[in-house]
């Protein structure tokens, strides 16, 4: 099997380079990544990857984020000339997480019949920002026992999919779906976990939400929605920092989160990195041909897994949740154009 991943990373530097070699060591043969104007250091990483080899650079000019059509082309690249049998299309704050074994073991268990696999977002609560590497101090994520519907809400659970290789394929805006495709959709299983790290550190926060907020207003694919408009309006308010200060969760509300079950401490991602790390090159992380032993993903164990399957429960009930609201939006506006 030839598993492909895609990113699409403008200033990034924060992450970039865990993320791409935190999935070559989880089974990802090769990542084509689309760089968008970078000026933070996220360019010359990326470089750097590709005269290892083990990277496509895509320098993408163009202002205003078309994030369907820049993720498509590469998704269509990753089939059509890098022969993947198999495409994950990532975001550069996210770390796919397969439940036991490798990422590519996971992907090769998927019956025939289905085409599309839904991995399961989980993400981690913003923490004061102490100037450590993010995944030393993001160790703690949300566990959600009941649905969060709010659209501002970075909380809110949804999956994000891994698909078969295909040369005509079209992703949907944020890599949720596929638009118009024959691949049925396996649904009922959701043994890859997408570790989603949005909120890093303030500096990190203010600049994504300042390129997020261009971009929505260039109405380049549509308009914006969800917590990154949330944050633009804060911005243009000047009321960013206290937004940012809003989200953090120290200590206290970590430890209450703790106790009454709304949060939960998951060290993988920073045990993991560590395990990675190296010197070398000027590297910070190992590629998986300089390491003796390969990365491992224990399988989980029985409660670990009941937890879990409570948790992607509130998949569904979320997802019914907004079909029924796309459906009372159609009805008002039926029910509008009737009255005229």
């Amino acid at each position: 099997m030839k598993l492909v991943v895609t990113v699409l990373a403008r200033d990034e530097a924060d992450v970039i380079e865990a993320q791409i070699a935190f999935h070559l060591n989880a089974g990802v043969d090769f990542v084509i990544a689309t760089d968008n104007n970078s000026q933070d250091g996220t360019t010359e990483i990326l470089e750097a990857y590709e005269r290892d080899g083990v990277l496509h650079l895509i320098r993408e000019p163009a202002e205003g984020l078309r994030q369907g059509e820049w993720v498509t082309r590469m998704a269509r690249l990753a089939a059509n000339e890098y022969g993947a049998d198999w495409v994950i299309n990532t975001d550069a704050d996210e770390f796919w997480w397969p439940r036991g074994g490798s990422l590519k073991e996971v992907l090769a268990a998927v019956p025939d019949t289905y085409g599309i696999l839904q991995a399961f977002w989980r993400s981690f609560v913003p923490r004061p920002d102490d100037g450590l590497f993010f995944a030393d101090r993001m160790v703690v994520r949300l566990s959600q026992h009941a649905p969060i519907n709010d659209p501002t809400s970075f909380y809110r659970p949804v999956v994000k999919v891994a698909h078969r290789g295909d040369p005509q394929v079209n992703v949907a805006r944020g890599n949720h779906a596929l638009a118009e495709s024959s691949f049925l959709t396996l649904t009922t299983w959701h043994p890859i976990e997408v570790l989603h790290f949005p909120l890093r550190s303030r500096a990190q926060w203010m600049r994504k939400v300042e390129l997020q907020g261009e971009a929505f207003t260039k109405h380049i694919e549509r308009s914006g929605t969800g917590y990154h408009l949330k944050g633009y309006d804060a911005l243009r308010g000047g009321r960013i920092e206290q937004q940012h200060e809003s989200l953090v969760v120290n200590d206290d509300a970590v430890a209450r989160g703790i106790e009454d079950g709304t949060l939960v401490a998951d060290p993988r991602l920073r045990d993991a990195l560590r395990n990675l790390r190296v010197e070398a090159a000027g590297r910070r992380f190992a590629l998986p041909f300089e390491r003796a032993q390969p990365l491992t993903f224990p399988q989980p164990t029985a409660a670990e897994d009941a937890a879990y399957a409570v948790e992607a429960a509130v998949l569904s009930e979320a997802y019914a949740v907004r079909a029924q609201r796309q459906l009372d939006g159609i009805e008002q506006r039926l029910l509008l154009l009737e009255s005229q």
